[in-house]
């Protein structure tokens, strides 16, 4: 029997520290984001601050998908 504490959700994986790796794009005129911890979750933005926000929802949808697959989600490195 699984304990609901056992159980994490959205709000879990988004309330911990994922590295984000920043990097500049100038053939994009912007900026990458990535995380080395969440394969495939990367997004772009033409600011640092934009690119930065566009990380926040790149992360809820990767740890969405995830979730919603039954798939497992590797905790940060701390």
């Amino acid at each position: 029997m699984t304990n609901s504490k056992d159980l994490k959700d959205l709000d879990y994986y988004m309330s911990l520290n994922y590295q984000m790796v920043l990097t500049e794009a100038p053939d994009e005129d912007g900026y990458v984001v990535s995380f080395p911890d969440l394969p495939g979750c990367l997004t772009c933005g033409e600011t640092v601050d934009e690119a930065k926000a566009m990380a926040e929802d790149a992360k809820k949808c990767w740890f969405s998908a995830m979730l919603e697959e039954h798939l497992p989600i590797k905790e940060p490195q701390n």
